[in-house]
């Protein structure tokens, strides 16, 4: 028997039942509805996550540095390996980052303080709204300049400000030369709630003269895993202890969370493809009482001449197709689910082609799988005995 007249016959079968035939198919749809949207929306989340990650800058490098008596690396230290290595490294800022009191009159902030260098806006891909960043003159003569966010001008000077206007961080008196455009809607303790000021005032108000803390940018994203190697042999050949320093990158928290997204994209594809071995073993079960319903109609195409194999082609591309238009629905279905939960959820998540592939591929391997049985049975039965069968 040909295949196609075994897909005729198998169509036909399905049609005769139409209900019998859908509810077969129920388990797959569900099945396979439930990886696609469940791998769809952790890829969306997934996507989500490192471009939000990504907008802290992916070609960044922190290094911290824990000095001692004997083994120092000094701001002059840094900046001139930043510039022995131009064709690498975009810059570099020292970072001093304490909490302080500001105030404006009677009105007070807790609020995160950051000394920089002169380049940290440009390193950090950050935009002023008005007046100035921090200057190296600043720096250099420890000038009580200021930079700060939009959460701070809202809580000290009710959304009003001009440049040049002060306030006092830990009781000295600094003059607003700037003002950050805002960042995350103004809000407590993000980038809006921070004042900028120059690193060597940050030391002094830290009451050390140490500076532990710096950002190199590189000028290409794709150097950073060079660009760490380069920094861990420099520091180590001044420190000697691999404990005195630490270099760290957003690319390894990038590729953590790419880990464990993935992880979790396996356990969840998991826990969905169980309803995917249910639904098999509801078609087999579904297929054992077809055949035993068809005995006769066995037993007279045997007697006609129908071999073994056309037997086992009739049954097995019938459950096959079941599983197969059970899956196609099921895809169909994932795919409106995704794109209607990532939209519900604010996240941009659609099918991925590899759970459309998986799922697709795996209902038509149950399909054959756990139609074999019941088409092996089918064609095992005696012709004379089929025929007997009321």
């Amino acid at each position: 028997m040909k295949i196609s007249q075994a897909f005729k016959l198998a169509l036909k079968s399905i049609l005769g039942s139409k209900m019998r035939s859908f509810l077969t198919m129920l388990g797959m749809i569900i099945g396979v509805a439930s990886v696609i949207t469940l791998l769809g929306l952790v890829s969306g989340a997934t996507n989500y996550i490192l471009d939000t990650f990504s907008d802290l800058g992916t070609n960044i490098v922190s290094v911290n540095v824990t000095n001692t008596d004997t083994r120092r690396v000094s701001v002059d230290d840094m900046y001139e390996f930043a510039e022995d290595n131009s064709s690498l490294f975009q810059g570099v800022t020292p970072s001093v980052t304490s909490r302080y009191t500001v105030k404006n009159g009677n009105t007070s902030l807790s609020t995160s303080v950051v000394g920089v260098g002169e380049d940290y806006l440009e390193l950090n891909n950050l935009d002023l709204s008005s007046g100035r960043f921090i200057h190296y003159a600043d720096i250099k003569n420890r000038y009580s300049a200021c930079v700060i966010g939009t959460y701070v001008i809202e809580e000290l000077f009710d959304g009003k400000v001009s440049l040049g206007d002060t306030i006092k961080i830990d009781g000295q008196v600094y003059t607003i030369v700037g003002i950050q455009e805002e960042q995350a809607d103004s809000e407590a303790n993000s980038k809006d709630d921070t004042i900028y000021i120059p690193y060597s005032n940050a030391a002094r108000l830290a009451g050390s003269s140490d500076i532990s803390s710096f950002t190199f940018a590189t000028l290409d994203p794709d150097s950073v895993t060079t660009a760490e190697d380069l920094l861990d042999n420099y520091l180590y050949g001044i420190m000697k202890n691999e404990e005195l320093y630490t270099v760290t990158s957003m690319t390894q928290l990038l590729e953590t969370i790419n880990t464990m997204t993935t992880l979790l994209s396996s356990l969840l594809g998991g826990i969905a493809g169980i309803s995917l071995l249910v639904a098999g073993i509801g078609i087999m079960n579904i297929m054992l009482v077809s055949v035993v319903e068809r005995t006769k109609e066995i037993g007279i195409r045997k007697s006609l001449g129908a071999k073994k194999r056309d037997i086992m082609s009739q049954f097995v591309i019938e459950a096959t197709a079941i599983s197969t238009l059970g899956g196609i629905i099921g895809i169909i279905l994932g795919s409106v689910a995704t794109s209607l939960l990532g939209n519900a959820f604010g996240i941009d998540a659609a099918p991925t082609t590899n759970s459309v592939l998986l799922a697709f591929g795996v209902s038509a391997g149950i399909g054959i799988g756990f139609g074999y049985m019941p088409a092996s049975k089918a064609a095992k039965l005696n012709p004379i005995d089929a025929l007997r069968s009321e």
